[in-house]
């Protein structure tokens, strides 16, 4: 709920509202989204704890002692549900900005002369047909929180997820993993299916041909100052304050084996995040598609369990490939060698193909449901032109299809790319040896409590994450529709 509020109110304040650093905003707001949840956990549990800086500073301004004071607890139900949400609210903003930015000012603008103000505008037209959008950067957010492991668990939370690790890695039952894993993905199946059977009843594609940007509504002096704080607070919290604290930590304790390692490490990442960005996308654009093109209730079906991977634990995913591909490749093997002497060895699980099995079972929930959202905005009649020009269903998908989810393709590859850069559990498990990631010498080095020396990657993999972010912001500004006078 926080990031579902927080999210669909700074895409439409920035979208729509003038006021001072708006620009600034408008790519500012999804910095929190390249920085892993684990790592917001560390930063704010030593900064609030009680031999923190912030305590230490109060006790000794104010003479206290303790017992003389309340403080909020960072490790707590309050402090996880805080950490994710200012983690993973630009998942919705992306989403619903999005959204906002690809519909015609001409619907507000027929709406306020038929006597909407810009709050009741916003609420019965602007926010109906952003709810698909919306609808999926919520889904994955609830996912992604359903199937935390670091934060909740450096929080002291006990969830569904640091359930499964302890079964699994404390007491050896994969059977009470399983059960456990299965009660995820119920809870997860539920919830997917509540949205799918409320808005199943809806259209939400734009009736309206003529396309002109959105006017930017002119507010008053403390309406402004209201939409600045509320778009500053999740930036400096969830960004600027644990940003400043790792560039401290480096400059103080850095990693000086770091240093040598970076260029390997951030090269290893990028290849990663890459190659699954293209991968994945291009095989949730293909699910999404199909499900339109020939709907029923098998094609549902498929899309929905296509999506359920992201609210699974990382470790598990990772298990579940091993558990797949090892009897594949030893019976591959067992047949090369009766043919010959020279084998490839281990093809699969030696080499990225098994993290990149992992990646697509992961994060194909983040493509499908993105795609699949951008493809109901399009109406169902230009489907049926392209038809009646002679167009089959794959040149339809190649020629009217794509260029009009441009900047959703490009959203999904971007969602992607910044979670594998991020992921850890998958890539730890199943990474050939001698191959690390910047996510993988984090956590080493943080198991170890030497954080300040695992400042120096995270500091990396947060560049690393912003350039993405950068270019995704100017992309959704030059796609949106033409504008038609």
């Amino acid at each position: 709920m926080g990031s579902l509020l927080i999210g669909t109110v700074t895409a439409w304040l920035v979208t729509t509202v003038d006021f001072p650093g708006n620009r600034f905003f408008k790519w500012a707001l999804i910095l929190p989204m390249a920085i892993p949840p684990y790592l917001l956990a560390y930063v704010f549990t030593d900064m609030l704890q009680f031999s923190g800086p912030l305590q230490t500073g109060l006790r000794n301004y104010f003479e206290w002692s303790k017992g003389d004071y309340w403080f909020p607890e960072a490790r707590s139900l309050l402090g996880a549900v805080t950490i994710l949400t200012l983690n993973l609210y630009p998942y919705v903003y992306l989403a619903a900005r999005a959204a906002f930015v690809s519909q015609s000012g001409c619907l507000l603008e027929a709406s306020r002369t038929l006597g909407a103000g810009p709050w009741r505008s916003f609420f019965q037209v602007a926010l109906p047909l952003a709810r698909p959008a919306i609808a999926a950067g919520t889904a994955l957010a609830v996912m992604e929180s359903l199937a935390e492991f670091g934060a909740v668990d450096y929080c002291a939370v006990d969830t569904l997820s640091t359930g499964i690790y302890r079964a699994w890695i404390s007491r050896g039952s994969l059977v009470a993993a399983a059960q456990l894993s299965a009660c995820l993905m119920m809870v997860v199946l539920f919830l997917v299916s509540i949205e799918k059977v409320a808005r199943s009843r809806f259209h939400y594609a734009g009736s309206t041909v003529h396309y002109r940007r959105l006017t930017m509504w002119k507010t008053s002096t403390i309406s402004k100052c209201v939409c600045f704080s509320l778009c500053l607070l999740p930036i400096l919290f969830g960004f600027l304050i644990p940003a400043a604290t790792f560039l401290v930590m480096t400059a103080k304790h850095g990693d000086a084996r770091a240093y040598e390692l970076l260029w390997e490490l951030g090269t290893n990442t990028v290849i990663l995040g890459s190659i699954a960005a293209i991968s994945v996308t291009c095989l949730g654009l293909v699910i999404a598609y199909v499900s339109r093109m020939f709907p029923g209730r098998m094609t549902r079906w498929c899309e929905l369990v296509a999506g359920l991977g992201y609210a699974f634990p990382g470790a598990v995913i990772a298990i579940g490939v091993l558990v797949f591909l090892l009897p594949i490749e030893d019976h591959i093997l067992n047949i090369l060698e009766r043919m010959s002497e020279n084998t490839p060895g281990l093809f699969l699980t030696g080499t990225i193909a098994a993290i990149l099995v992992g990646y697509h079972t992961r994060f194909l929930s983040i493509t499908v449901g993105l795609l699949a959202a951008g493809l109901k905005q399009i109406q169902p009649s230009i489907d049926q032109a392209s038809r009646t020009l002679g167009a089959n269903a794959s040149s339809n998908l190649i020629r009217v299809h794509i260029p009009m989810l441009r900047t959703t393709i490009i959203l999904a590859m971007l969602f992607v790319f910044v979670e594998v850069v991020k992921e850890l559990p998958v890539t730890l498990i199943l990474a050939p040896f001698n191959f690390q990631t910047l996510a993988v010498r984090v956590h080493q080095l943080a198991s170890d409590e030497r954080l300040a020396e695992a400042s120096t990657c995270a500091l990396a993999m947060i560049v690393i994450g912003l350039l993405p972010v950068f270019f995704m912001t100017s992309i959704v500004e030059r796609l949106r529709p033409t504008s038609h006078e």
